[in-house]
């Protein structure tokens, strides 16, 4: 069992303590429990977050328009769009990799040495 007084601050002590807290005069909670003599640890920060107005920044407020609403599903849509597309397109590249090393191992060629090669001649094709 705790020993220790219980101490009752008074509202208006709070609030000063919360107000002087938010002005920016203490750097820190620690240093408002030493310089205005509150025992418990997380008195202060629950007074805070009663009283003040910090839990506010925390916050975000999204004003839009109408329209700024329907670009936003549009994007949303597109964006879902583009990942499968990436998502199939790395799919196709996976498995065309697996065909040109199984085409390789079957002409006993090395599938390093046919890139050379392919490069080369891709490299001599007339350009568009």
């Amino acid at each position: 069992m705790d020993d220790r007084p219980v101490v009752l601050y008074s509202e208006a002590f709070k609030l000063y303590v919360v107000s002087e807290y938010e002005a920016g005069r203490w750097r820190g909670l620690e240093e408002v429990r030493r310089a205005c003599g509150i025992g418990g640890k997380k008195t202060v920060a629950r007074w805070l977050r009663q009283y003040g107005k910090a839990h506010l920044l925390r916050r975000v407020v999204r004003v839009e328009r109408p329209e700024d609403r329907d670009e936003r599903k549009v994007l949303v849509a597109e964006n879902r769009r583009l990942k499968e597309v990436l998502a199939n397109e790395t799919a196709e590249k996976y498995l065309l990799k697996g065909y040109l090393q199984v085409a390789c191992r079957q002409l006993g060629v090395a599938e390093e040495a046919f890139k050379k090669k392919a490069d080369t001649m891709l490299s001599e094709l007339p350009r568009r």
